[in-house]
This record gives structure tokens, C-alpha cells and sequence, in this order.
């Protein structure tokens, strides 16, 4: 009896080993969860990590008064965490930016040396009524440009910023698993490939399809006022949208 549990166990080894073999990068992709900082713990910065946290991720939010995130903190549990803006880039292997654009220039002074090197999610939108100049800014040089100028070094990729929160809220809550066609599919760019793939899986994550447009010259593509923006399209429709191959 017990030759036969040692044969059987060791057998149950031999599968898993031969599994982990055949698929490794499958293995290693099911069981990687980062940290997570968030700059902006507002509508966006809140419901996107929030799904970040209900998946697995460890999440820093931040404020300049990290107790006034209290409430959220406790309802998220303990892979939540609250904190300044230097703590949470200072923890995260990627930052999600999702603070009003015209705060980019003032950040950038602030924190565009911590943010060199790393992976960095921008999520701002440039209106014209609140931003002004900026705005101008991003209709001159496009919005890609124009967030790698304030956050130089950083591996940028823009993200999270083509709807509504309260879209996120609803989609990325069950993964899409009740929506007829498939998950929502959100748009990025960027021109570090190493970090699209980092940012493909943090959209995967949160509940959703990632779909690379292309580089960050790419990002107007999906900004406020164009074709990819405000839409609640799966991968295949946005794509066709954009004029993307499938």
C-alpha cells in the first residue's frame, strides 16, 4: 500500500513537472501579480485600481493626505494600501497617472526623476475649458508627445483613458463575463514594447481586452474628440474601428 501512494505520488510530480514544462510562460503568467502605485485616487485612479486590487495586485493609492483614503482602503482589504505620491511610486513595479491634465506640469516637477524607468499607465485627457494652454499643447503635438514631455524617462503607455469610470466600473467588475460578444476592449500605445506588455496585462487584469493601436504618436487615435474614444466595444469592433488589422 504504501509503494503504490509513493508511485502515485510520484507520478502526480512527474505530470505537474511535465506540465510546468510544456507550459511555462503559462505557468509563470497565471501566478504574477505586481505592485501597483496609483497617482490620482480619484474616478479613475480609484475604480481601476480597485479591479487591480480585486484581482490579486498589490495597490498603493496616494495623496498628499493619505488618510483621507481610509474608507476605501478598509472596504478593499489588505492588499490595499494608502499613501503619499513618493511612497507610491517608490512601491510600484507600474504607476497608473489619473489626475486632471493640467496638473502634469506641476507633477512633472515634482515627480518625473522617480518616474524614470519606470512603467508608467497615463490616463489623463486634455480639455480645452479646464486645460487651456495645455490643451493647445496636446492639439499641436498630439497627446502622446505631449505626456512624454512631462514624464521623460518614464516607459509610458497610455491607457485607461478612452471612457467614463463608471464605464470601467461596469465592465471590469465581472471581467465582462455577463456582456454579450466579449469582455470591452481598451485601447493603449506606447512605444517601449516591454511595457505595452506589462500594461496588456494590467488591462487584461482589471477585466478587460487589450488592444495595442500603436506607438505613442498613435495615442490621438483614441484621445477625447476622436474615433476610439468613448466606446464600449469589444477587441474585434474596436479594431475594425480604428482601421487595425485584425
Amino acid at each position: 500500500m504504501r509503494s503504490d501512494l509513493l508511485g502515485l505520488s510520484r507520478r502526480a510530480a512527474l505530470i505537474a513537472g511535465l506540465a510546468c514544462l510544456a507550459f511555462p510562460a503559462m505557468a509563470q503568467e497565471a501566478s504574477k501579480k505586481i505592485r501597483i502605485g496609483v497617482i490620482g485616487s480619484g474616478n479613475i485612479g480609484g475604480t481601476i485600481g480597485s479591479l487591480w486590487v480585486k484581482d490579486g495586485h498589490e495597490v498603493m493609492f496616494s495623496s498628499r493626505h493619505p488618510e483621507t483614503l481610509k474608507a476605501l482602503i478598509e472596504a478593499l482589504g489588505s492588499k490595499a494600501k494608502a499613501g503619499t505620491p513618493e511612497e507610491a511610486i517608490a512601491f510600484g513595479d507600474a504607476v497608473l497617472v489619473a489626475v486632471p491634465y493640467k496638473a502634469y506640469p506641476e507633477l512633472s516637477t515634482s515627480y518625473a526623476a522617480a518616474l524614470k524607468g519606470k512603467v508608467v499607465l497615463d490616463a489623463g485627457n486634455a480639455t480645452k475649458a479646464r486645460d487651456g494652454e495645455l490643451y493647445d499643447e496636446v492639439q499641436a503635438n498630439g497627446i502622446g508627445a505631449t505626456s512624454e514631455k512631462y514624464f521623460p524617462g518614464a516607459r509610458l503607455v497610455r491607457a485607461f483613458n478612452a471612457a467614463n469610470y463608471k464605464v470601467f466600473a461596469k465592465e471590469g467588475a465581472n471581467g465582462g463575463a455577463d456582456r454579450a460578444g466579449g469582455r470591452m476592449a481598451i485601447p493603449i500605445a506606447g512605444d517601449d514594447a516591454s511595457a505595452l506588455k506589462v500594461a496588456e496585462g494590467l488591462v487584461h487584469d482589471a477585466g478587460f481586452d487589450p488592444v495595442v493601436v500603436g506607438g505613442l504618436k498613435d495615442a490621438s487615435k483614441f484621445a477625447m474628440g476622436s474615433p476610439g474614444f468613448g466606446h464600449e466595444k469589444t477587441a474585434p469592433e474596436l479594431r475594425k474601428t480604428l482601421g487595425l488589422t485584425p
